[in-house]
């Protein structure tokens, strides 16, 4: 991943992440979730 990615290119490998299992624990994976869910709530403002 690059150094300043764009905030869909985050949403990306967020979704990526969490479709892949590519997290550490439920925790981790909650929290996953809660930033996916902010970065989108943040830019259809």
């Amino acid at each position: 991943m690059k150094k300043n990615p764009t905030a869909e290119e985050l949403l990306n490998e967020l979704e990526n992440r969490l479709s892949c299992g590519d997290y550490k624990d439920s925790v981790h994976q909650i929290k996953l979730m809660t930033t996916r869910d902010m970065i989108l709530e943040i830019i259809s403002k």
